[in-house]
C-alpha cells in the first residue's frame, strides 16, 4: 500500500487508520471531505463511499462516534463549498477573457445567468453527484451568485449529503451482504447520487417542451 492508494481509497483503509491513528482519524476525515468539496483540483478524493464506510464503522465497538462524525464532517462539507465559492469568486473571473480559446467571457456570463435562474437548486443537487459537487460552488463563485443565497443552499445541501450517506452506513453498512460486497455498494451509491440530476433534467426538458408548445 502506498500513499496515493491510501488517499484515493481511504474508505477501504479506515479500520487500519483507526488502529494506527486513533482520534487523529477524525481530523484526516475532516480534511478529506473539506478538500473533496473545497478545491477543483481534488474531485478524485472519496466522498460518498467514505461517509458510508465511516458510518458503518461507527457501529463497530466505538471505532467512531457517530455524532462527532456528523458534526465534524457536516462542518467540513460546509466550509469546503464556502472556500470553493470564494476561490471562484476572486480568482475564476481572471481566467475568463475574450482572448482565451477555452475560458471565454461568454461562458462566464452564461454561468452567471444560469445561477441567477437555478442557482440554489443546482448547489443542492450537485452535493449528491461526485465530481459535479466539486465544481458547482466554484462555478457559482465565478458566476457571482449572491452569497446569501449560496450560503443557505450550501448549509442545507451539506447537512443533507452527510446525513444521507453517513447514517445509511451507520444503519445498513454492517449487514453481511452489504459488508461483503462493498465495491458493488460503492457503485450503487454513485448511481443513486445521479438520480436527483436525472429527475431535474427530465423536468427541465418537459418545461422546455411545454414552453415551446405554448
Amino acid at each position: 500500500m502506498n500513499i496515493l492508494d491510501l488517499v484515493l481509497h481511504l474508505d477501504r483503509y479506515l479500520n487500519l487508520m483507526i488502529e494506527k491513528l486513533g482520534f487523529w482519524s477524525y481530523i484526516i476525515l475532516f480534511f478529506v471531505i473539506f478538500m473533496e468539496t473545497g478545491f477543483v483540483v481534488t474531485p478524485f478524493l472519496p466522498g460518498d463511499s467514505l461517509l458510508f464506510a465511516a458510518g458503518a464503522l461507527a457501529t463497530e465497538g466505538g471505532a467512531f462516534n457517530i455524532f462527532i462524525l456528523f458534526g465534524s464532517l457536516s462542518l467540513a462539507a460546509f466550509l469546503g463549498d464556502t472556500c470553493n465559492y470564494w476561490i471562484g469568486h476572486f480568482i475564476g473571473p481572471k481566467a475568463f477573457t475574450s482572448k482565451s480559446k477555452f475560458l471565454k467571457k461568454a461562458y462566464l456570463d452564461k454561468a452567471q445567468r444560469f445561477y441567477e435562474k437555478h442557482g440554489g437548486k443546482a448547489i443542492l443537487l450537485a452535493r449528491f453527484v461526485p465530481i459535479v459537487r466539486t465544481f458547482a460552488p466554484f462555478v457559482a463563485g465565478i458566476g457571482k451568485m449572491e452569497y446569501k443565497k449560496f450560503l443557505a443552499y450550501n448549509l442545507a445541501g451539506g447537512l443533507a449529503w452527510v446525513s444521507l450517506f453517513l447514517f445509511a452506513g451507520y444503519f445498513f453498512g454492517n449487514i453481511p451482504i452489504i459488508k461483503e460486497n462493498f465495491h458493488l455498494v460503492a457503485i450503487a451509491i454513485v448511481l443513486i447520487s445521479l438520480v436527483p440530476i436525472v429527475i431535474e433534467l427530465i423536468k427541465s426538458k418537459r418545461e422546455q417542451k411545454y414552453n415551446k408548445e405554448k
